[in-house]
């Protein structure tokens, strides 16, 4: 199981007009949940959305089957989601579906801690 940080920016909220313009992630350690390696930055403003998109899919292997080849942690992973299919979509690129595989969200953790 292949555990990262992930989070994007974007232009604004409506995935099928706005367009993502950064994306980080960053490996974590499956059992501490500590970072491994750099915090990628990829900027659309120093390249396209298309090569931002085209570049995460081919670091992280996206395309692999395999379902704990690529485990998002983050909050509200669902913006991501909607993001990363609709623009991979749009560019022509491999749909991208982080929540049809494992993934980990922060969201409801954070909102039951906050209801004490």
């Amino acid at each position: 199981m292949t555990s990262y940080y992930l989070d994007i920016e974007t232009t604004g909220l409506d995935p099928k007009k706005d367009k993502i313009i950064t994306i980080q992630y960053q490996q974590l350690d499956r059992f501490t949940g500590k970072p491994q390696g750099d915090l990628i930055i990829l900027k659309e403003w120093e390249s396209s959305e298309e090569e931002i998109l085209l570049r995460f899919i081919k670091d992280l292997n996206l395309e692999d089957a395999k379902d704990f080849s690529f485990v998002p942690i983050g909050y509200n992973l669902g913006f991501e989601h909607k993001f990363l299919k609709e623009r991979t979509a749009f560019n022509g690129l491999p749909i991208i579906d982080i929540l049809n595989k494992p993934f980990i969200e922060f969201k409801n953790i954070v909102m039951d801690s906050c209801k004490q």
